[in-house]
């Protein structure tokens, strides 16, 4: 297990479902006095989080949609996996888009994505 330093500025850290997940849940952070963002079939946005991190240099964090928004809501992330580098300081935001043909709503504190840990090697590249 690897420690991940996290500035949460919302409630819930990431939670895995289980001891032999992969992937951990985060969930939606929406501004204050926002409690829920709607997405148009067709239509991308950037859901916060709340999340600030410091990842081990060596590792990543891949973003991934979850399953089950992806079967009941054809929602997803365009850009899958999106990585954070371990030098990303910035808050983290998933950008949802939805496939489906009706509007999907975004409560705050619905879980949105999946994390994923992974160790990561640069390339020497030789010419």
């Amino acid at each position: 297990m690897i420690n991940v330093k996290v500035f949460n500025t919302g409630k819930d850290l990431p939670k895995y479902q289980t001891s032999a997940s992969a992937g951990c849940d985060v969930c939606a952070k929406l501004d204050d006095g926002v409690y829920s963002v709607t997405i148009d079939p067709g239509e991308a946005k950037l859901i916060k989080t709340g999340m600030f991190t410091e990842i081990p240099e060596g590792y990543e964090i891949q973003i991934r949609p979850r399953s089950g928004l992806a079967l009941k809501h054809s929602i997803s992330i365009p850009n899958s996996p999106a990585t954070l580098d371990a030098d990303y300081r910035g808050e983290i935001g998933v950008i949802l888009i939805n496939h489906g043909k009706k509007p999907f709503e975004v409560k705050n504190g619905d879980r949105i994505a999946q994390l994923v840990l992974n160790k990561v090697e640069q390339i020497n590249w030789i010419s």
